[in-house]
């Protein structure tokens, strides 16, 4: 079997250069960092790593995320949210840090930009995907940690979505389907709107759904729109009607307002009116009135 350092030594062999001058790369702590690249595909060097891993270890990379307020750090357990560090494995509590790498951890002035996605594996096979944005400072839990770069976002996207679509277990699915939607790339909104209309999942359905509804624009909302219609299942007929709540007032509002004054489905049409409640706003209480004034 494969030990660790001699997949690092595959994956970085044939000359591939180092990581150019800026790339990315988190605060890790209590964890034993390598670095290799994914150069040649990340497919394949994940599937490199994760064959030659003889225990537990952590995969990462960082690759552009999608614009919005997404801080995707833990909190410390004493609510000050400061100087500790998010812990990798399950059972571990935010760790404390040095005052060195607490000194060494970015500041950040401007929106996150850049989305940093950790792969658990374990038995031969990635078990658990997790996701943070880049001020995040990371416990490995003691744990082997190998950072790829050169790692190109549509590979990512491949990747990841081959994921959701090859497993039943619904916690790799999310983890996958979520990091997937956090891109900053055409193929990510692209395999958003193809799950959430054709998967043969209910639930993959539903979170791309969801996730659409954080990225907003005319083909987002043309295919929550859809599926509050169309989908054969109520309960991802209900998520997208939540999907439309989490939209634009001007975008979603009018929307569940025409699904609340008669849609065909009972259940679907409660749901409309109990996120309109939820607004606050004058064109969903204006309707209120007229529907009580009935």
């Amino acid at each position: 079997m494969m030990t660790w350092a001699l997949a690092l030594v595959v994956l970085l062999a044939g000359g591939v250069e180092a990581a150019a001058q800026g790339t990315f790369r988190p605060v890790v702590v209590n964890g034993r960092v390598t670095e290799g690249s994914a150069a040649g595909g990340l497919a394949q060097a994940i599937s490199t790593a994760t064959s030659a891993a003889v225990e537990v270890a952590w995969v990462g990379y960082a690759v552009p995320m999608v614009a919005g307020d997404h801080d995707m750090c833990c909190s410390s357990s004493d609510g000050s949210g400061c100087c500790g560090a998010c812990a990798l494995e399950p059972d571990r509590k935010r760790s404390a840090m040095p005052a060195a790498d607490v000194a060494a951890a970015p500041v950040m002035l401007e929106p996150r930009r850049t989305l940093v996605v950790m792969a658990r594996v374990e038995g031969g096979r990635v078990e658990r995907i997790r996701t943070f944005s880049d001020d995040c400072r990371l416990d490995a839990g003691g744990r082997a940690v190998l950072w790829l770069t050169n790692v190109r976002p549509a590979e990512s996207v491949r990747w990841l979505s081959s994921l959701v679509t090859a497993t039943a277990e619904r916690r790799i699915a999310s983890g996958a389907l979520g990091a997937t939607a956090l891109h900053d790339d055409s193929a990510a909104l692209d395999w958003l709107l193809g799950a959430a209309r054709t998967s043969d999942s209910a639930h993959v359905r539903g979170q791309a759904l969801f996730w659409l509804s954080q990225r907003a624009g005319q083909r987002a909302v043309g295919t929550i729109a859809d599926a509050v219609d169309r989908d054969p299942d109520t309960d991802v007929k209900k998520r997208a009607v939540f999907a439309l709540s989490q939209l634009p007032a001007d975008e979603g509002v009018p929307r569940l307002i025409t699904i609340a004054r008669g849609h065909s489905n009972k259940a679907v049409q409660k749901h409309a009116f109990f996120w309109l409640g939820q607004s606050n706003d004058p064109r969903a209480l204006a309707f209120f009135a007229d529907v009580l004034g009935r």
